[in-house]
């Protein structure tokens, strides 16, 4: 099934989902570091990582919601959607909740704060999985007809078209 929103010929959800998921897990990275150090400038930095990342998630989720109203109704792949939209919702909301909390002192987060990035990590887990899964499973955002020998999706052919080489290996 071919994403609504695609950006040269690949979907725009798939590729702006790495920011959010590399900022907010690497600022409770830094969040841990920042207890070991007792170095206030990690904190500072996961603050401003924390900003990124959700500002991140909200662009990506933009894009992940016109893809899900894409999916044909009544499958498997449009109720994993579902638990997939839904459940990086949460995550944005738990890095929300953080990130004010932090708000008047963000080079100290309170273990609150720190609490609330870490299950946010481990839902980012399970809903990265469910993600997968519609990709790699159940073909969303997948040309029809793509193989291992597709054209370039600049090239303005099918991914179901076949070059010559693939041509002479299938003879």
């Amino acid at each position: 099934m071919r994403s609504r929103a695609t950006l040269f010929g690949h979907a725009i959800h798939p590729m702006l989902i790495v920011f959010p998921v590399g900022l907010l897990t690497t600022a409770v990275i830094f969040d841990v570091i920042q207890i070991f150090t007792d170095n206030p400038r990690w904190g500072d930095v996961s603050f401003g990582m924390i900003s990124a990342g959700l500002i991140g998630g909200l662009a990506a989720a933009l894009f992940g919601v016109i893809d899900w109203f894409g999916i044909p109704k009544g499958t498997r792949a449009k109720r994993i959607g579902l638990f997939h939209g839904f459940g990086n919702s949460f995550v944005l909301l738990l890095f929300g909740m953080s990130w004010f909390s932090r708000l008047l002192a963000p080079s100290t987060p309170s273990p609150m704060a720190i609490g609330l990035g870490v299950v946010g990590v481990i839902l980012i887990g399970v809903t990265g999985w469910l993600g997968g899964e519609l990709i790699a499973r159940l073909g969303v955002s997948v040309d029809e007809g793509a193989h291992v020998n597709s054209p370039s999706s600049l090239s303005g052919q099918p991914a179901s078209a076949v070059d010559a080489a693939t041509r002479r290996q299938r003879a």
